[in-house]
C-alpha cells in the first residue's frame, strides 16, 4: 500500500509539473496563441519575432528557473529539518536565506559588483552577487554549526536562527542608509523575488550548480534516514554524524545561496514543501521523500510563477504569493502536530 501511494504521489506530481509548465508557457502579460507556441517549440517559428523571443528567451528560462529554485529550496528545507530534527527548520527561518541576502546586499549596496573589471561588467556583477550570497549563507551556517555543538535544544537553535535573521536585516538597513539611490532601488527590486532574472546565458551555471547539489543530496539518503533515529543510533550504524551534518549543511548553503543570488530571498517554499511531501507520502523515509520533495517544490514554485504573471494588474512579486500558500499549511501543521509524526 505504501509503495502504491508513493507511485501515485510521484505520478501526480509529475503530471502537475507538466501542466503547470504548459500553463506558464501559455499565460503571461503578452497573449500568444497556443498554436503559435507549438510552432515555436517545434522550431518553425510563429512569424512574429517578438513572440519567438518571449517564448524562447523569457518564458522557457523562467519555467526552468522556477522549477529548479523550488526543488533547491525544498530540499534545503528537508535537509535542515532532518539535520536539526526540527519540523520548523528552513532556509528562511534559520537565517540561511538572510545570510545570503546580506552577501548580496554588500555586493549591490556597498561594492557595486566590483568583479566587473575581471569578468566583464555583466558577468562580473553576476559572479560577485553569487560569491557574496555563498559567503553570506556560509557564514550563517558556520554560526549554526557552532551553536548546535553547544545548544542541544532545537527550540533554542531556532531562536538563534531568528536572531541571526534580525541581525542581518539590521546590517542591510545600515547599508541602505549609506547606499546610492540606484543601489537601493536595485536591492529593493531584487528583494521582491522573481523567477525571470536568469537569462539563457546564465542558465548553465545556475542549473549546473543546483542539479549537482540535488544529486549530492540524493546520495545522502542513507545517512538522513539514520539521523531520523537519533545521533547515537546513527553512530552505531557507522555514520560519522559530525561529517554528515557538515556535508548536509554545505549542500543546503550552496542551494540556498544560488537561488537567493539569482531569484531573490524566496520565503516559505523551503519550510512548507517538505511537510507537503511527508503528508502526501505518509512516511519520513528519505528514499521516497527526496524525489517527492524535489517534484513538489518544482510544482509549488511553478504555481507561484504562474500566479505572478497571470494577474491583469501586472506582475506580482513572488514573495507576495508564497505566504498565501505557506501560512495556512504551517498553521495546519502546528495545530495537528500531535497527529502528524514526522521523525519516526
Amino acid at each position: 500500500m505504501t509503495y502504491r501511494r508513493f507511485i501515485f504521489t510521484i505520478t501526480g506530481l509529475m503530471l502537475a509539473l507538466v501542466l503547470l509548465a504548459l500553463g506558464c508557457l501559455v499565460f503571461g502579460s503578452v497573449n500568444i496563441p497556443v498554436d503559435k507556441i507549438m510552432d515555436i517549440l517545434a522550431g518553425r517559428g510563429s512569424g512574429n519575432k517578438a513572440w519567438d523571443i518571449i517564448i524562447l528567451q523569457s518564458r522557457i528560462p523562467m519555467i526552468a528557473t522556477a522549477a529548479l529554485a523550488g526543488a533547491a529550496l525544498s530540499i534545503s528545507g528537508l535537509l535542515l529539518q532532518t539535520t536539526f530534527n526540527n519540523p520548523l527548520a528552513g532556509p528562511s527561518i534559520l537565517g540561511v536565506s538572510s545570510g545570503a541576502g546580506l552577501g548580496v546586499a554588500i555586493v549591490i549596496l556597498a561594492m557595486g559588483g566590483t568583479l566587473g573589471g575581471l569578468f566583464g561588467e555583466t558577468l562580473g556583477s553576476n559572479m560577485a552577487i553569487l560569491v557574496g550570497a555563498l559567503l553570506g549563507a556560509g557564514a550563517v551556517l558556520m554560526v549554526l554549526i557552532a551553536f548546535s555543538a553547544i545548544v542541544r535544544s532545537n527550540t533554542m537553535l531556532l531562536i538563534i536562527g531568528i536572531l541571526v535573521s534580525y541581525l542581518t536585516s539590521s546590517v542591510v538597513q545600515l547599508l541602505n542608509s549609506v547606499a546610492t539611490e540606484e543601489g537601493v532601488h536595485n536591492y529593493v527590486s531584487w528583494g521582491f523575488g522573481n523567477f525571470s532574472g536568469v537569462s539563457v546565458a546564465q542558465m548553465p551555471v545556475y542549473a549546473g550548480i543546483i542539479v549537482l547539489s540535488l544529486v549530492g543530496a540524493a546520495f545522502m539518503v542513507k545517512p538522513l534516514n539514520a539521523l531520523l533515529l537519533g545521533a547515537r543510533y546513527a553512530r552505531n550504524l557507522g555514520i560519522n554524524v559530525s561529517r554528515t551534518r557538515n556535508i548536509l549543511l554545505l549542500i543546503t548553503g550552496v542551494l540556498t545561496a544560488v537561488v537567493t543570488a539569482y531569484c531573490g530571498p524566496i520565503g516559505f517554499i523551503g519550510l512548507v514543501v517538505p511537510h507537503i511531501a511527508r503528508i502526501s507520502l505518509g512516511t519520513s523515509n528519505h528514499t521516497r521523500l527526496v524525489p517527492a520533495t524535489i517534484l513538489a517544490g518544482a510544482d509549488i514554485a511553478l504555481l507561484c510563477s504562474l500566479a505572478s504573471v497571470s494577474s491583469p494588474h501586472g506582475i506580482i512579486p513572488i514573495n507576495a504569493i508564497t505566504p498565501v500558500i505557506g501560512v495556512p499549511i504551517i498553521l495546519y501543521i502546528i495545530l495537528n502536530r500531535r497527529r502528524i509524526q514526522y521523525f519516526n
